[in-house]
């Protein structure tokens, strides 16, 4: 009984009293992904908000590598023939690839395998308690066009298995007001001699004072809170 007690008290603690960024924590830094692998996401030439735009679609890409330690990764964001009004426009990494009908809600939500949730909005100063996904809140909004960017991102993976592996998802660009302008799916455009390296992410979670969201789509780790809390419940009888 005294076990038990214990054990939901820690659960507790984790989803009231002193939570954590996500249901599964914050997110962790990726090592050992593959060096060098290269994937790249090329809007299509027809827009998703307003395919008769006289204007074309936003034109650009999305280019993520392996950094050679194997510690995270580079992206490289290109983008143009932005919209003249709506911005500072937004882009992120979804759970889901774009459909072949071109359908940009298919995507579903951002990146997400801690279950951090869209609220509250990322704090840039600590982007290990951001989404995954969540590429301009943690590295800055598109606010110019044209508009290029290049930066380290430590939370997202190039090895398939793990919940924060991208390279079978999609990049999709937003309006201000999160209305979806435009979508493309990454492609693997170079791979690794290093066919079998093991990724791993490592750090535990950073505790910060606000409440973390849930209801994005996917998860990384399992069903770690449920383990404890059947534990519990075998202590219990």
């Amino acid at each position: 009984m005294v076990f038990a007690t214990t054990l939901l008290g820690l659960v507790n603690a984790q989803t009231t009293t002193d939570p954590v960024t996500g249901t599964l924590g914050n997110a962790t830094v990726v090592e050992n992904n593959p060096p060098n692998a290269v994937y790249i996401a090329t809007l299509p030439t027809t827009e998703f908000f307003n395919p008769k735009d006289p204007r074309g679609n936003v034109k650009g890409t999305v280019s993520a590598k392996a950094n050679a330690n194997g510690i995270g990764i580079t992206i490289d964001v290109k983008f143009s023939n932005l919209p003249t009004s709506g911005g500072p426009f937004l882009y992120h990494l979804h759970d889901q690839p774009v459909p072949a009908d071109g359908n940009c809600t298919s995507t579903l939500g951002h990146l997400d395998p801690f279950i951090r949730g869209e609220t509250p909005a990322c704090n840039s100063s600590l982007p290990q308690t951001c989404q995954v996904g969540d590429l301009s809140g943690k590295h800055g909004k598109i606010t110019s066009d044209p508009f290029t960017a290049s930066y380290a991102d430590d939370f997202a993976s190039t090895t398939p298995g793990l919940g924060s592996f991208f390279g079978n998802r999609s990049i999709v660009v937003h309006f201000g007001n999160k209305t979806r302008i435009t979508c493309a799916n990454f492609t693997l455009a170079a791979a690794t001699n290093a066919t079998q390296v093991n990724a791993t992410a490592t750090g535990g979670p950073v505790q910060y004072t606000g409440l973390g969201g849930a209801g994005s789509v996917g998860v990384e780790r399992g069903m770690m809170a449920l383990v404890v809390m059947g534990l519990a419940g075998v202590f219990v009888l």
